[in-house]
């Protein structure tokens, strides 16, 4: 599997390049590569990054040790990893950083000699978005006494976990299955047991959300191939803050709905730039100009976008 892939890594690192690869399912037009390498550019780095997308009919079977095998023996310097491997890559992993070993899921590895140490830039990548746009590097942070969050998966996670390291006092999480919004509720508890952390179903969100400082939303629901929105507009009001996970398209319908309410709003392609920023720094060993990656991935939605419209 990824021959090809590999044959061009062999040839970039053979030349005296930095080679990197994502690692996933259904990650074709995933804009970290194209972002990645803009930002390495611009700071002199000759630097490759590469797709590895595993057919979906595949990724069950996946060899993943094998697959982190040969891109070690080819000499790629790391590794993120996506949907749905975040987890199964611990098993193949020498270390692993607090974070990432807190969360139980990892999105990098760096190869650093002869060693597989994974890291989780999901959560700091959301937590210095919200630091820069609601938290104590902001204008005016924003009240967390209650913060509701919709959404317990693999990205809900890691931002229930950034959160909490924001003293937030009540942290209610919400989810369609409201067993794994409890059970990632009862993992994350004995982290922060100063915080009242409780969780439950789709069905108590709205009174939930009526008591709360802010709302934090992690579910697919608003992206491209999911349109829609998890929250009723009729929930939202001008003293709740909101933050997006999701960054294509940048304006969801929630945050639209959000702001024709009144209420503050994150969107979350500063997410998607931040755990950028932290995993090319990891890969690296430099220190990534993250107001240029801010452009970058803007001017990459905005190409998107204008060839979907040429296309309709």
């Amino acid at each position: 599997m990824f021959q090809s892939e590999f044959d061009t890594a062999a040839r970039r690192i053979n030349d005296g390049a930095m080679v990197c690869a994502l690692v996933g399912q259904g990650i074709s037009r995933s804009l970290t590569p194209p972002m990645h390498e803009r930002e390495a550019a611009m700071a002199g780095l000759d630097y490759t990054y590469l797709v590895l997308d595993v057919p979906t009919s595949e990724s069950a079977t996946t060899d993943l040790g094998r697959l982190l095998d040969r891109a070690q023996e080819v000499g790629l310097r790391g590794l993120n990893v996506t949907h749905p491997f975040k987890q199964r890559v611990l098993a193949h992993l020498d270390a692993l950083s607090p974070g990432a070993e807190r969360l139980g899921a990892v999105n990098t590895v760096v190869f650093d000699d002869g060693r597989r140490i994974g890291h989780n830039t999901d959560w700091s990548g959301f937590a210095r978005n919200f630091d820069l746009g609601f938290g104590d590097d902001s204008e005016a942070p924003v009240p967390r006494s209650t913060v509701v969050q919709l959404g317990a998966g693999g990205a809900g996670a890691a931002v229930a976990y950034a959160m909490l390291t924001r003293s937030v006092r009540r942290f209610h999480l919400v989810d369609a299955d409201p067993q794994r919004a409890r059970s990632l509720a009862a993992s994350l508890q004995p982290l922060f047991p100063a915080t009242d952390l409780t969780a439950g179903g789709t069905e108590d969100a709205e009174v939930w959300i009526a008591a709360a400082d802010g709302l934090v939303h992690a579910t697919p629901i608003g992206m491209a191939d999911h349109p829609g929105t998890a929250v009723p507009a009729g929930l939202l009001r001008p003293d709740l803050w909101v933050a997006e996970v999701v960054y294509r398209p940048v304006v969801t319908e929630l945050i639209a709905n959000a702001r024709a309410a009144g209420a503050r709003t994150l969107t979350g392609d500063g997410m998607a730039v931040h755990q950028a920023v932290d995993a090319l720094r990891l890969f690296t060993g430099l220190e990534p100009d993250a107001g240029r990656m801010t452009r970058h991935i803007g001017d990459l939605i905005a190409a998107e976008s204008a060839a979907v419209l040429r296309s309709a």
